[in-house]
Parts: C-alpha cells; structure tokens; sequence
C-alpha cells in the first residue's frame, strides 16, 4: 500500500493527498456508523431522529449515552453499539494517523540509510 523502504518517499503534495484519502475513508466509517447506530435507536427505542443522532453521536464519541434505554431489545442494542463505537473511534483513528506515522518513520529509515 506503501512505498516500501527501499524507495524515496513520496513527495508532499502526494503525501496530503494520501492523508486526505485517509481522512475522507475514516469520514466515511463515521458517518456510516452515525447512521446505524441512529436507525438502532429508532427502531428499538423509539427516539425521534434528533434524540438518536444525539445517542449516536455521544457514543461514538466516548462520551456515553444521553437517553438510557427503557426495552430489552433496546438495551441489547445499545450494548453493541456501545463496544461497536468503541472499536469504530479506534479504527478510524489508526487510518488517520498511519500515513504520518509511516512517513515519519520511512523518513528515519531514510535518512539512515542514506549516511551508510
């Protein structure tokens, strides 16, 4: 996926648009995530689309829930999407934050090399 350690790394204005292609991905499984986690509320809880985009939304931040659930299906529902979301922010972290962190460290890499 990346340019392997033996090359130059790739100039700046491939490597922001590498990032952004990060970004937009990470953006993506958010914004997916929003919405599953929002047609869950609605469906199991019966939160109006505003209310279950506010519950969505906290979880997916790690902040928690703002409405605790009242049913059964409801509270099974908001178990997983609780450890879902949890997952969700770590994922999406990892994608933003590898390009950088592999530049960073081919440049390291590079750089050795090019002393030897």
């Amino acid at each position: 996926m990346y340019e392997p350690r033996h090359r130059k790394p790739i100039p700046r204005r491939h490597f922001v648009r590498r990032l952004l292609k990060h970004a937009l991905v990470s953006a993506a499984l958010i914004v997916f995530s929003l919405a599953a986690g929002m047609v869950g509320y609605h469906r199991y809880e019966g939160l109006p689309w505003l209310d279950a985009f506010l519950n969505s939304a906290m979880l997916l931040g790690g902040m928690g829930p703002v409405e605790f659930p009242h049913t059964d299906n409801g509270k099974l529902f908001a178990g997983l999407y609780a450890m879902y979301s949890g997952l969700v922010f770590l994922i999406a972290a990892g994608v933003i934050v590898a390009p950088a962190l592999h530049r960073m460290l081919h440049l390291f890499h590079w750089q050795e090399t090019e002393r030897s």
